[in-house]
């Protein structure tokens, strides 16, 4: 049996534990295809490899990028891949607008830092918890900041470029990953790979195992629903009437739900949101698509269609109010916000129990100040809630960041390996950059030390970690 052979077997069977294919048969050393009616059998191929690095980062946002600085912090050679057009993920392709829970040390206090000096952090949001931080930036200046600090540490970058392939050895090792791009099929080999797409697709096609919504089936996504973010353009202080800030009694989006009513249109959420950046612009959260599967590419399709048009629709009932007449819809984000993805199982698991608890853990790579926080799975179900469950701060244990099912694989970000509830709180981007420092790290030494993930200890990845951080703190 040779190596080729070996890997297409791999490749085939994390195809069918993603789709649930039954067409797919593996034996005796041989894998066929079945070319029944709506099968085509592809040919075996010489696929080339584009480059070996240390760590291997899949996804370029929050979560990855972070990763990937860490990494090369410690000294690790890093490629990351991006499958749109720019560096930070939902923070910019998505439009996001808006850091949560980022009252952090490390990465999360030089970001801001960072863009405070590039007058681009318009923080905090409102009146919040003190547990934790929030605050608005500039979605370009974002893009720059994160692709100049990359550029400054000689990060590989490769954008426009989608995983759909991983290569495994015979001892379920994840050696690398095959890509497709306008460069056709390339493949790029790691000693150490980083899940970092938030939908946990790298280690979908490893065949992890992994949990998408609250228990759902391969039928059925009873999985928050997804978000298309806007940017718009009116008159300040008919923005800031409908903020945190500009409300006295926390009602504001009930208000301007009833405005966007008032223009003719019943919208998908019931809490339609304005963040005020300052001046003239805003982003804007209006809509809600329920029930769509974050593994498929259709129903995301058909949602975003949606969701753009629900956001013209919207605007466009807004703009025959008299006072909403200069209303513009300035942008809308090039992919939709997915709030529930796959969930890859890890080494450990963060629970509901840990949210109500306030679990503390000796191996933390950083806390959850972020509340319970579901948008609801039906419409009828209202905006959001919390199920109940009042969060105290909690701790993610490094155990949940790397793959039990696969050797040299960790996940940052909210593919990490969490419950439904838990998920909820620690999905927030603030949390996603903490995560990803710790898996950057923790990715150099094991492949600086030639062992596995799971076989560096956390003393070494924190004290590693914080002397990186004390490097680039500012100086006072």
């Amino acid at each position: 049996m040779n190596q080729t052979t070996i890997d297409r077997r791999r490749m085939l069977a994390g195809t069918a534990a993603l789709l649930g294919a039954a067409h797919t048969k593996i034996a005796a050393g041989q894998s066929t295809v079945d070319t029944s009616p709506g099968h085509v059998a592809e040919p075996e191929r010489q696929t080339p490899v584009t480059r070996k690095c240390d760590v291997l980062v899949c996804g370029g946002g929050p979560a990855g990028v972070s990763a990937a600085i860490a990494a090369a912090r410690t000294g690790a050679s890093v490629q990351i891949l991006e499958c749109h057009g720019c560096l930070g993920g939902v923070w910019t392709s998505g439009m996001l607008s808006n850091v949560i829970d980022a009252d952090k040390p490390g990465f999360n206090a030089e970001l801001i830092r960072r863009l405070d000096e590039a007058n681009a952090q318009y923080g905090p949001i409102g009146i919040r918890p003190a547990t934790w931080l929030s605050y608005m930036y500039d979605v370009e200046t974002m893009k720059w900041v994160l692709e100049s600090l990359v550029a400054e540490l000689n990060i590989g970058v490769q954008l426009h470029t989608r995983v759909v392939s991983v290569k495994l050895d015979e001892s379920k090792r994840i050696r690398g990953v095959f890509t497709e791009s306008k460069s056709g099929r390339e493949a790029w080999l790691a000693d150490v790979v980083i899940d970092a797409t938030g939908d946990g697709d790298v280690g979908a096609l490893a065949g992890c195992r992994f949990q998408i919504g609250d228990g759902a089936t391969d039928d059925d996504c009873p999985c928050q629903p997804m978000s298309l973010m806007g940017v718009i353009s009116a008159e300040p202080e008919l923005l800031h009437k409908y903020t945190r800030a500009g409300s006295s009694d926390g009602k504001h989006k009930d208000r301007f739900r009833a405005e966007i009513e008032r223009g003719g249109y019943k919208p998908s959420y019931t809490k339609p949101t304005i963040f005020h950046m300052g001046g003239s612009i805003a982003s804007v959260m209006m809509n809600h698509e329920y029930g769509v599967r974050p593994d498929d590419a259709a129903a995301i399709t058909q949602a975003t269609l949606r969701a753009r048009n629900e956001l013209n629709r919207i605007v466009r009932g807004l703009q025959t109010l008299p006072e909403w007449k200069n209303l513009r819809l300035v942008a809308t984000g090039e992919q939709i916000g997915v709030r529930d993805g796959r969930r890859i199982t890890g080494r450990d698991q963060v629970t509901v129990d840990d949210v109500i608890t306030g679990h503390q853990r000796a191996e933390s790579v950083c806390t959850s100040g972020f509340c319970v926080d579901i948008h609801a799975i039906k419409k009828s179900d209202g905006g959001y809630g919390n199920r109940g469950i009042k969060a105290k701060p909690f701790d993610i244990p490094m155990g949940a960041l790397i793959a039990a099912d696969v050797d040299n694989l960790m996940m940052a970000g909210r593919c990490i390996s969490g419950d439904f509830i838990a998920h909820s709180s620690y999905r927030v981007t603030g949390n996603a950059v903490a995560m990803g420092e710790y898996a950057g790290v923790a990715a150099a030494i094991a492949s600086r030390d030639k062992v596995a993930p799971h076989n560096v200890a956390y003393e070494k990845v924190d004290n590693e970690l914080q002397a990186i951080r004390e490097k680039n703190r500012p100086s006072s």
